[in-house]
């Protein structure tokens, strides 16, 4: 009777082990054991009308993940439609699933890397963030346009665009508006320094005036060692109180930045922005300047030249002339090079 007793207990030990063995290798295999299998590392994006199943698709498809099981199983018992958060994740090669769920569920995302581009217009601003933010570029655009933000920001319409600082930031894709304006501003504070102040201060000029003349500078030149001399060039001319003749600010003027000569036609179009016909910097930018352009004026080449002219060999460059003659020696010989180019426009 005992030995039989010692052998039922043996058989329900026995099962009750096998039991649990089975019960925690099928948990471990669905969330523990690797089930995500991408080449490298990928990005979820989980946006404001996402759901469970289409977080379900987009981790089976871009995270190619083996085995949802496990996913489903905490989603379901941990309220998951209640814990989606919106935002930036990464899935990694091997990552499992409780990892991946812990990282979703509690918005444990990665940032991303945010550019701001040295663009022309606030529209082309806008689409460039939005593009890369879950924020909708007609949200960021409403706000760059509204007269009331502007003025709080310390701005006018015609200089909203020097609150921006081309450069890659590091941000979170969900962030909101109010936090894309607030680290903006941020950004901004921390790039005009105590030093770029008092030297923008010494030339009798506001950073939204160094900005302006930054922005005509790179228009003229992509070339950085050229940049402080064409600066140099401009700011004698501001000095003299003769008019900039900067061909760009009549692009900009007729919003057509696809023209590569400017016609005397061009010239005479009525704009705050021709600098053909207004003396002084025009009213605003006419693009986002970089980091470069701006410190280009800041730290200017002083020198006596007043003209430049693009090289006749189209390699970026100038021509820098004291004189008019000289200027028109230099100015004949790029308008040759256009006409056996056959540009007329």
């Amino acid at each position: 009777m005992n030995t039989k007793r010692k052998k039922r207990w043996l058989v329900a030990i026995a099962i009750v082990l096998l039991t649990g063995i089975s019960v925690v290798g099928t948990a471990y295999y669905y969330l523990l054991y690797p089930q995500f299998h991408p080449t490298e590392k990928v990005s979820i994006y989980i946006d404001r009308d996402d759901t469970p199943d289409s977080v379900y698709t987009k981790l089976k498809s871009i995270g190619h993940a083996n085995n949802l099981t496990g996913f489903k199983w905490l989603a379901r018992y941990q309220d998951f439609d209640h814990n989606l958060h919106t935002g930036h994740y990464v899935i990694r090669p091997g990552d499992n699933v409780y990892r991946v769920y812990n990282r979703l569920s509690r918005g444990r995302q990665e940032p991303i890397n945010l550019t701001i581009g040295s663009v022309r217009t606030l529209d082309r601003l806008a689409r460039s963030v939005g593009k890369q933010l879950m924020i909708d570029s007609a949200e960021i655009a409403k706000q760059l346009y509204d007269t009331a933000f502007q003025e709080m920001m310390g701005y006018k319409p015609e200089t909203m665009v020097c609150l921006f600082i081309p450069e890659t930031y590091q941000v979170y894709w969900n962030m909101s508006v109010e936090d894309f304006f607030a680290r903006m501003q941020k950004e901004h504070r921390s790039f005009w320094t105590d030093e770029r102040l008092a030297k923008a201060k010494a030339m009798n000029m506001t950073p939204e005036e160094v900005v302006t003349l930054a922005s005509i500078v790179e228009e003229e030149t992509n070339n950085n060692a050229e940049k402080p001399m064409v600066a140099g060039l401009y700011i004698n001319r501001l000095k003299e109180n003769m008019p900039l003749q900067a061909d760009p600010t009549v692009k900009f003027a007729l919003q057509d930045f696809a023209l590569r000569r400017i016609s005397n036609e061009n010239l005479r179009t009525p704009s705050p922005y021709n600098t053909y016909l207004n003396t002084g910097l025009p009213p605003g930018p006419i693009r986002i300047p970089s980091p470069k352009g701006i410190d280009s004026v800041l730290n200017h080449v002083k020198h006596n030249y007043i003209y430049m002219c693009a090289k006749e060999d189209f390699s970026g460059t100038h021509n820098f002339a004291s004189n008019y003659n000289e200027h028109m020696v230099n100015a004949r010989k790029y308008w040759k090079a256009l006409n056996e180019r056959k540009i007329f426009n």
